[in-house]
């Protein structure tokens, strides 16, 4: 694991350039796609791989470094407030730099400012899905931004959170579902944060959805579901298969990078000379995913079974034994 995690994390470096913000980042119609949510998914890996390693381990240091980068291209945080009054009620600027405060960089001011917004109707009723709220009040706890009579996120509105039939199971589902995980877990910090039902269910589910996954080549999502087998491992004690890793290191590049998926197969195989920006951006989050998941199964606690296993689920939802 701590090579799979060492080499993603020297392509991403090897690319360090395709993070940067360019003058686009404070346009009216900037691509935030191209810029900002790189930046920010760098940040937020970066954020939790320096928890989780010592400052001696050399992947402590890279992504420290890549952590820095990351921060000096928002001048550090000067770019923030700059954002917030272009923008004043979109909520990506605030789970950017939720990122960056998870690792201590944080700008006063920019908060200050949140704080005030967060208190506006316009801000409280923003249409969002389940997922992406649940996102946003995390981002707005990292930021010391509590919102007045705000009642716990109703996880059961979300997918996952409902413990749904598991042959509902599709890629959109999938991606919600890794992300209700990585808001809940603290993004792989406090995996005890959990609810026991949702762990159990995940132990039974889990290794099927991922053993589709990777049939179909979705290697992103793969990993992202690899880093939630992680996070579910660090409570119950169990390893996602090693057969699993195998294939998705399999699919890697000659560099460690791994591509989003299976598309594109002829772009992926003439390399990143046919064209750097799409395979930049054909593979920067999947090889990020991968790092992320790789250094918490390499983090995880040793010998550290919990009763939250893999059992029979209310309504017959339990994987026979």
């Amino acid at each position: 694991m701590r090579t799979a995690a060492g080499d993603a994390l020297a392509w991403v470096d090897s690319r360090r350039a395709d993070f940067a913000l360019g003058e686009d980042a404070l346009a009216a119609d900037g691509e935030v796609d191209r810029s900002w949510k790189p930046l920010g998914e760098l940040a937020q890996v970066c954020a939790t791989v320096t928890r989780l390693t010592e400052p001696a381990d050399p992947l402590h240091a890279r992504a420290r470094e890549l952590l820095d980068f990351a921060w000096q291209e928002t001048r550090e945080g000067e770019l923030f407030p700059r954002l917030q009054r272009l923008e004043p009620f979109a909520t990506y600027p605030l789970e950017v730099y939720a990122a960056f405060a998870a690792a201590g960089l944080r700008h006063p001011a920019f908060e200050q400012a949140a704080a005030v917004v967060a208190r506006t109707r316009g801000w409280r009723l923003t249409e969002q899905d389940p997922t992406r709220r649940l996102g946003v009040l995390r981002a707005e706890e990292r930021c010391g931004i509590h919102r007045f009579a705000q009642a716990p996120p109703e996880l059961p509105q979300t997918w996952l959170g409902g413990l749904p039939e598991p042959w509902t199971f599709g890629r959109d589902a999938g991606y919600a579902l890794t992300h209700v995980v990585f808001h809940l877990g603290d993004w792989g910090r406090d995996a005890s944060a959990l609810p026991p039902d949702l762990v159990a269910y995940l132990g039974d589910w889990l290794p099927p959805w991922l053993d589709t996954c990777l049939e179909a080549g979705l290697w992103d999502l793969g990993a992202e579901l690899l880093a939630v087998a992680a996070t579910v491992a660090r409570t119950t004690g169990e390893d996602a298969p090693a057969g699993d890793w195998r294939r998705l290191l399999a699919a890697r590049g000659p560099s460690g990078e791994l591509p989003l998926d299976d598309r594109d197969l002829d772009e992926i195989a003439a390399g990143p000379g046919s064209d750097g920006d799409r395979y930049f951006l054909h593979h920067y989050h999947s090889t990020l995913m991968a790092a992320f998941a790789a250094v918490l199964a390499a983090a995880r606690p040793a010998g550290r079974a919990g009763p939250a296993a893999a059992g029979r689920r209310p309504g017959g939802q339990g994987a026979p034994s």
